[in-house]
């Protein structure tokens, strides 16, 4: 492996200064950089960016930290993340959780080992502040994405889930549904509170007295569609449209109704949080609130470099995203409103 010193010897200088022709410090003659560059090019010399981290106290690599890389959503999230990261010229270490918090603490003391300057963080929940904190107490650099986290003051980067979650449900009662079922995430996740909020204020806008048993409560990743359809099929009435707080939840309750004999939105509409995979946007199928889910990604890494680079203000900041309603064919009037065919 070539080192400094062959690098100093071939090009007739000292190892300290083919090291601050690495590291850009001290003052060397614009003649003998472009020798030492010429030699580390010819020699194929690949600088260790541990050693150089321990000079100049930056590593230039970032982490994103994400709860499903199989989610459509944090795919595209990565994806700008990525991009931004590279123009800045930062490198982008990708960690996924899978909604699991103690999976989480793992990547976190891996990220701390990595010595990265920054971590973009989507939490797997409320309990993820124990990881936080240690991040804080190192002083990495923290912006959080998608989701909040209740005792945690960083920058970070939103939807607004609870407009979107008022326009899916305004949108079902505009079509007549009043019976609306809500498929929500775990209520120790912001997102799924704030959802939760804007389907219950757009029931009270309209005046529909909220119903807790068509309410659900499950994993946004791991959960039991069949459980949960079969206890809404025994509920007072059977609902006839379907808010899933986002897409995993929306694909498994369709499948768990097509089980049950239930056609969709002939029988029972469905729509929910965030773009599905790209077979299900070509048919277009489902009406969905979309989320620009790249900039999460590319904007987080932007307002991470700010803090890096000392050039954020004192006060945390807040950026909130608009969500899109995209009508399709997933949602109808409910049947006992159609005409006969």
């Amino acid at each position: 492996m070539v080192t400094i010193y062959d690098i100093a010897k071939k090009a007739g200088c000292s190892a300290m200064t083919v090291s601050r022709v690495i590291n850009n410090t001290g003052r060397i003659s614009d003649k003998t950089r472009q020798r030492v560059l010429a030699i580390m090019k010819e020699m194929n010399y690949v600088p260790n960016s541990i050693a150089r981290s321990l000079v100049v106290q930056e590593t230039r690599l970032l982490s994103l930290l994400i709860t499903d890389i199989t989610n459509p959503f944090y795919t595209s999230l990565a994806r700008g993340a990525e991009d931004a990261a590279r123009r800045l010229g930062y490198r982008l270490l990708l960690a996924n959780s899978d909604e699991n918090v103690e999976k989480e603490k793992e990547y976190i003391d891996a990220v701390l080992s990595a010595r990265v300057d920054g971590v973009l963080f989507a939490p797997a929940g409320d309990d993820s502040l124990a990881g936080l904190d240690k991040l804080r107490r190192q002083n990495i650099k923290v912006v959080l994405l998608d989701r909040e986290v209740p005792g945690m003051s960083c920058d970070i980067v939103l939807g607004d889930s609870k407009e979107g979650a008022r326009q899916l449900t305004g949108h079902l009662i505009g079509l007549g549904h009043r019976r609306i079922a809500l498929l929500n995430g775990s209520r120790a996740v912001s997102t799924a509170r704030l959802r939760q909020s804007g389907y219950e204020e757009a029931l009270a806008l309209a005046g529909i007295p909220l119903d807790p048993e068509l309410v659900a409560e499950a994993d946004y990743k791991h959960a039991d569609h069949d459980e949960w359809a079969d206890r809404l099929m025994q509920a007072g009435g059977r609902p006839t449209a379907l808010f899933a707080a986002n897409n995993f939840l929306a694909l498994g309750a369709i499948r768990a109704l097509q089980a049950r004999g239930l056609r969709v939105p002939a029988d029972v509409s469905v729509v929910c949080f965030d773009e599905l995979e790209a077979g299900f946007v070509v048919d277009p199928f489902m009406t969905v609130v979309a989320q620009p889910a790249y900039d999460f990604g590319y904007m987080g890494v932007q307002l991470l470099v700010d803090r890096i680079r000392n050039q954020a203000p004192a006060e945390p900041r807040r950026v909130i995203l608009p969500p899109v309603l995209r009508v399709r064919k997933s949602s109808a009037p409910p049947p006992e409103s159609r005409q006969p065919e």
